[in-house]
């Protein structure tokens, strides 16, 4: 039986899974179509190319981001330090000159003795008998998989629990909320009392918002994406161009709820749901659009009790091909049914440059603890690489979608202070030793 690794696509996942597994001492095989075959997206035959923004985003220590960079350094991350290596001048954020960054991955691959690089398109039929030989596969190919890798992932997973499409609501923090204006109530108070929260328009707050909504600038459509519009995921902003009052009677209507400072019902209600099960986070029900993310913000804080809101996540409907990771994969990446196989990277459900990366690292060191006759480590919980790993596995009642590493995916510590500064540092302070503890784990 092999023991080879075979590592499908060289992004950020990929490149990270590559080096993980390599300079621990095990050999891999890189596969990368580019420039062979090329993406919509890509423009060049790099590892870790940059398709969108330059920025790795914060640098500061004391961010989730910051954290999130300081423990992958820690596992030995190849694109944190190059990214430095080449920075450009970004403020707080890192940024970096995209050709000499993605280059310099690209030759340090290329160039480490335990790392066979193949320039050409992986084909499901090349992974079933990769696997059937006992292989270890990670695939790493990211929002733009490749048509008959996408195919095969459905037909293993079950098209239910792979999504080509995100049409995601923007996530709010629940600690920003104004909870003076926001009431707790069920629709016809069916279920929890708590299950959801309601954000009570009068008539002249859902006037000014509609107006706002329907003037405000939408992002533009790529050359490979198409304005295909499921029923239930349509933009709010195309909801309202149809009618005024299309939303009232729609995705925000009031109907089963009593604003408890009128004792009446709302003239509408947008409604937060919770987005996992700390309720740390809150998703705005059916608020998915197509808005610029600078003026989407602006409109969504003109909602009653989301002035001083904290957006973790805006709302996107753009092509991203990814698993519903809680249903399909275990806590260290390797799908459940089906042994030997990992994915890594955007795939799992995590958005961005440097979570795809961090999970590229994770899945990396795992297949070399594999062949090393090790068990895989799941990272602690308090941890940056825990907070993602948990995101990956909630199993709450909601529709998974990707994100970014972000306050909300810490856990609250006990007895977590009330000023949300202090309970962030808390958070940081549970992160540091948790992390610790997990790399000591791995030594």
């Amino acid at each position: 039986m092999s023991q080879e690794i075979i590592i499908v696509g060289a992004g950020f996942a990929g490149s990270e899974c590559a080096w993980a597994c390599a300079s621990r001492g095990v050999p891999v095989t890189l596969y990368e179509m580019r420039p062979v075959k090329m993406t919509p997206a890509h423009q060049t035959g790099h590892f870790s190319e940059l398709v969108c923004s330059n920025s790795f985003k914060s640098q500061d220590p004391d961010t989730p981001a910051g954290q999130l960079k300081t423990e992958m350094t820690a596992l030995g991350s190849l694109v944190i330090p190059t990214g430095q290596k080449h920075s450009v001048p970004g403020g707080s954020a890192l940024a970096v000159d995209r050709e000499n960054y993605a280059a310099e991955v690209t030759k340090t691959l290329e160039d480490h003795p335990l790392i066979t690089v193949k320039r050409e398109e992986f084909t499901p039929e090349m992974a079933q008998a990769h696997l059937a030989n006992g292989g270890q596969l990670a695939i790493c190919t990211g929002p733009l998989t490749t048509d008959p890798l996408s195919q095969w992932l459905a037909d293993l997973t079950g098209r239910k629990h792979l999504y080509f499409y995100d049409a995601v609501s923007p996530t709010v923090e629940a600690d920003s909320l104004d909870m003076d204006i926001i009431f707790a109530q069920s629709r016809y108070d069916k279920g929890g009392g708590d299950d959801y929260l309601n954000c009570p328009f009068n008539k002249e707050e859902y006037d000014a918002f509609v107006e706002a909504l329907v003037a405000a600038e939408q992002v533009p459509l790529k050359g490979f994406e198409k304005a295909i519009y499921f029923e239930g995921c349509k933009p709010i902003e195309e909801i309202a161009r149809k009618g005024h009052d299309s939303l009232r009677f729609g995705n925000f209507k009031p109907v089963g709820l009593t604003d408890p400072r009128t004792d009446r019902r709302p003239w509408a209600a947008l409604q937060l749901r919770p987005e996992n099960r700390e309720k740390t986070l809150y998703s705005l029900v059916a608020c998915q659009n197509r808005l610029k993310w600078g003026v989407q913000k602006e409109v969504l804080q003109m909602v009653p009790g989301l002035r001083d809101a904290e957006f973790v996540r805006l709302g996107v409907i753009h092509r991203n091909t990814y698993i519903e990771a809680p249903k399909a994969l275990t806590p260290w990446l390797e799908f459940r049914d089906h042994p030997g196989l990992f994915v890594a990277g955007q795939l799992t459900g995590v958005e961005g440059y440097v979570e795809s990366a961090a999970m590229g690292i994770y899945v990396g060191i795992t297949l070399a603890r594999r062949a090393q006759g090790l068990e895989p480590a799941v990272p602690s919980r308090p941890s940056a690489y825990g907070s993602l790993v948990s995101h990956l596995q909630d199993e709450t009642e909601r529709d998974f979608a990707p994100m970014n590493i972000n306050w909300g995916l810490f856990p609250d510590p006990p007895d977590a202070p009330r000023k949300k500064d202090e309970r962030r540092q808390k958070k940081l302070d549970a992160a540091r030793v948790a992390f610790q503890s997990w790399k000591d784990q791995l030594t």
